[in-house]
């Protein structure tokens, strides 16, 4: 079996940290614990309960979140406690007693802003989707009966799905104030009652979107595959903790034109253009020795 990686993951809130894991740590469950005596169905929580500055632990389908108290910083300690986290899942123990646990996790949903201000990004504390999808309209949605019935919101314009996350994109006439709290009651209690989100069962969607991913990366000459490995490592987290996804779509060696594809808040953002100039195009500029590489994006 191959050794499992951690990669540690920032988050929006600098009190919590991400050790996001290179396999599935749980059956596409999430728990939450407040102490080590609330963790007593999962060993590795209550091992970091022995942390004196772990508040809070997550445990989700491929990653552990820490909140921490203010008694350390994370750059002090976070390379410990993923090597920490690494050292336990490589030994193949337990990392949570789900049939005992399962009927006791509660579905949590919170509202989080993005860099467009049509865009809100619902974060869910249970894993959604295995590959991400955008839809425009209730006619695109068919293939997720979640987005079929967030369309029946008459302000919800898109819907965005990755992960633990959904961005909702609103038409003007509505205020988010007035629509947050009935957007996000209806997540919680749609995931909540076990409905699903596509009509593909999410383990099926891993399978489909990994082979999908390495047929296309292995047809491609040898800078797209630089230029999407940059994107994965550099831009990728970046855009998605603002409740967006950027994609490659092609590069043109002739006239060192790279194009990506814009989705979820990213998709019409006002600052998107500003991003990929003074961003994306800088980085690939410098890493790969062009000043002559342009970046245009394409908004799904």
């Amino acid at each position: 079996m191959t050794p499992t990686d951690i990669k540690i993951q920032e988050t929006s809130n600098n009190t919590i940290l991400k050790f996001e894991a290179d396999r599935f740590l749980t059956e596409h469950n999430s728990y939450e614990f407040n102490n080590i005596d609330d963790a007593k169905n999962s060993p590795l929580a209550q091992q970091l309960f022995h942390l004196p500055f772990v508040k809070k632990i997550y445990i989700a389908s491929n990653f552990v979140a820490i909140e921490r108290y203010n008694i350390v910083e994370w750059s002090d300690v976070q390379e410990e406690v993923a090597e920490q986290i690494k050292n336990y899942l490589n030994s193949n123990k337990t990392v949570v007693k789900e049939e005992v646990s399962k009927s006791k996790t509660a579905v949590t949903v919170y509202a989080e802003s993005t860099p467009n201000p049509s865009v809100l990004k619902f974060v869910c504390n249970k894993a959604l989707v295995a590959q991400l999808c955008e839809f425009s309209s209730i006619d695109e949605a068919k293939v997720s009966p979640m987005a079929s019935e967030l369309f029946q919101f008459p302000f919800v314009k898109n819907v965005f799905i990755d992960k633990n996350y959904i961005s909702i994109t609103k038409y003007d006439i509505a205020e988010w104030s007035d629509i947050t709290f009935q957007l996000r009651d209806f997540i919680k209690n749609y995931v909540e009652a076990g409905n699903p989100i596509l009509n593909t069962p999410i383990s099926q969607q891993t399978k489909t979107e990994e082979k999908k991913i390495e047929r296309h990366f292995e047809s491609l000459d040898d800078t797209s595959k630089t230029i999407i490995n940059i994107i994965e490592e550099y831009v990728k987290p970046a855009v998605a903790s603002d409740g967006g996804n950027i994609e490659f779509q092609s590069y043109n060696p002739h006239t060192k034109k790279v194009e990506v594809l814009l989705q979820g808040a990213c998709n019409g953002c006002p600052s998107s253009t500003f991003t990929l100039k003074n961003g994306i195009e800088n980085m690939l500029k410098e890493m790969l020795n062009d000043l002559d590489i342009s970046v245009t994006a394409i908004n799904n």
